[in-house]
């Protein structure tokens, strides 16, 4: 499938192009859309929280620190490890509201 999937992100309007079996962070930083935090893109940091509204779509490996399976059932997923199979409406998670509490819990002050 040359063109893949639609991506629209309901929280700026955007839309962009993601290949088939390209993650969805990976087609974000292709077209310089900033949408989420990048951290470490393997699916360890949980910066990259999306909600996926509507369409279907399979998940790599992600830390269940930051995405628990019933948040993954929910939507919630990091956009470095999400593949879509469909066209995707996402939404972008404010820091905040993307498992802050998780965040807060691991934070060390560095000297």
């Amino acid at each position: 499938m040359a063109e893949g999937f639609q991506i629209t992100n309901r929280t700026s309007g955007d839309s962009f192009a993601c290949d088939e079996g390209q993650s969805v962070l990976k087609a974000m930083e292709q077209r310089a859309l900033k949408c989420v935090p990048v951290g470490c893109r393997g699916g360890g940091c949980g910066f990259c929280k999306i909600r996926v509204v509507d369409g279907d779509f399979e998940c790599g490996k992600m830390s269940r620190a930051h995405v628990s399976p019933e948040a993954i059932e929910e939507g919630e997923v990091l956009a470095c490890r999400v593949y879509p199979l469909t066209d995707l409406i996402i939404e972008c998670l404010p820091q905040s509201a993307a498992g802050s509490e998780n965040r807060q819990t691991k934070t060390t002050a560095l000297r």
